[in-house]
């Protein structure tokens, strides 16, 4: 029997799922396993679109449907955690099972805080993630760097510091991601900084980093990291569809060693970006000229998980001049009031703005500011953030019983 803490080597028991998987099909197996037993209502999942570029959500109910979201893709930068609450209400009625990266946990953490999204009904599997990178810099990347047509790209994947594609003639060309990002390709910037590589959050935690010997490429690592995800582990064991052996030591201490890089990776990424804002007016400043593009078409707010209100306070007239276009500063203090204790550099504002404005950088330098001044981490637990903590208990119930999120009345 699984119980929490354990790790292991398992691959699907079906040789067309084993195929068809990046690493041995354990994650399509288990999905598809948790669908099949009745464990959960439907599959969340991303499924490749016209190319490698295009990464399309995809609600599943069918099982044999999930075989189409086998594989990764690294170049498709979608966030799960908000769709669970805008189309899937919440997964308040149905119980859902999701491959998620950090991001995708965290802003599930998130959401739940604020009771947008009900976790009993979500059985997370946690992806190893090193980072994506945005489509349309992908091809960009890909004409220029790798002087190879974008469109006669098949495959694409991450691994041993590499940036590798494989063309349509099954040609293979790696090169160093720390070259790409020197040169301004590679990741994302928000994953560049991120150092949630390993989501223990989630219910098990999935990927490649640890299966060495003979098992490299065809298996694997798992780490159970709740009850419910060594419910599901054993349940697709004892059903036959997967196959599971001990991970081995050698194997865990170098999926150590690797995490390890990583997060000292994005510390270095974090020190970067964060010393090139400046301090104090100077940080405000550069904040003050790159918002000043703003078009005010909300993307960042639409795609946001923090975001959550059903009434906007940048839409209220007294607090944000209506048509204005760039939108008042204030437009964009309310959402660095909002949300910056509870921003998991996700990037969405960032990969969505239509003026690439660097939403994600100054949000993430904010957060970080406020985790080192009050110890705060989002998205990793169910601790209520900074900001839900500040208020009087009186004013608590005054908000309770008005409904009004107006702490003081200033037009008095």
């Amino acid at each position: 029997m699984a119980a929490k803490g354990d790790m292991v080597y398992a691959w699907a028991a079906d040789a067309a799922c084993q195929e068809k998987g990046e690493c041995g099909g354990a994650v399509t197996a288990l999905l598809t396993h948790a669908l099949e037993s009745g464990m959960v209502d439907a599959v969340l999942a991303i499924k490749k679109g016209q190319d490698i570029y295009d990464a399309v959500p995809t609600l599943i109910t069918d099982p044999a449907e999930i075989a189409e979201t086998a594989g990764s893709l690294h170049c498709g930068t979608l966030l799960l955690s908000k769709l669970v609450k805008k189309y899937l209400e919440g997964a308040e009625d149905m119980r859902i099972a999701m491959p998620v990266k950090g991001c995708d946990a965290m802003g599930l953490y998130e959401l739940a805080k604020r009771n947008q999204v009900n976790l009993d009904n979500v059985l997370m599997i946690g992806l190893n993630c090193g980072g994506s990178v945005s489509p349309v810099l992908a091809r960009k990347m890909i004409a220029e760097k790798f002087d190879v047509d974008p469109d006669s790209v098949v495959k694409e994947e991450i691994d041993k510091g590499q940036f590798i594609i494989v063309t349509e003639d099954g040609q293979h060309k790696g090169i160093s991601m720390d070259d790409l990002e020197e040169e301004g390709y590679g990741r994302r910037s928000n994953c560049r900084r991120c150092k949630m590589k390993v989501p223990r959050q989630a219910d098990l935690a999935c990927g490649n980093w640890g299966v060495i010997g003979d098992q490299a490429g065809k298996a694997t690592f798992v780490e159970v990291c709740s009850e419910k995800g060594a419910n599901l582990l054993d349940g697709a064991v004892k059903a036959g569809a997967l196959k599971t052996g001990a991970a081995n030591p050698k194997g865990i201490e170098i999926r150590g060693k690797v995490e390890n890089a990583m997060l000292k990776l994005g510390d270095k990424w974090r020190a970067k970006d964060f010393e090139g804002l400046g301090e104090g007016k100077e940080r405000l400043q550069k904040i003050m000229d790159a918002t000043s593009r703003c078009i005010k078409c909300y993307a960042c707010i639409e795609n946001c998980p923090i975001c959550y209100c059903v009434e906007c306070s940048t839409k209220k007239s007294y607090l944000v001049t209506p048509g204005q276009v760039p939108p008042p500063f204030m437009f964009h203090l309310i959402r660095y009031a909002h949300i910056s204790d509870s921003c998991i550099n996700c990037g969405q504002c960032e990969e969505n703005c239509a003026m690439d404005i660097p939403n994600a950088l100054f949000m993430h330098a904010l957060q970080a500011d406020l985790q080192e001044m009050f110890g705060h981490v989002p998205g990793v637990d169910m601790e209520l953030p900074v900001l839900a903590l500040v208020e009087e208990q009186t004013e608590r119930k005054r908000l309770s019983d008005t409904g009004s999120d107006q702490i003081f009345n200033i037009f008095e």
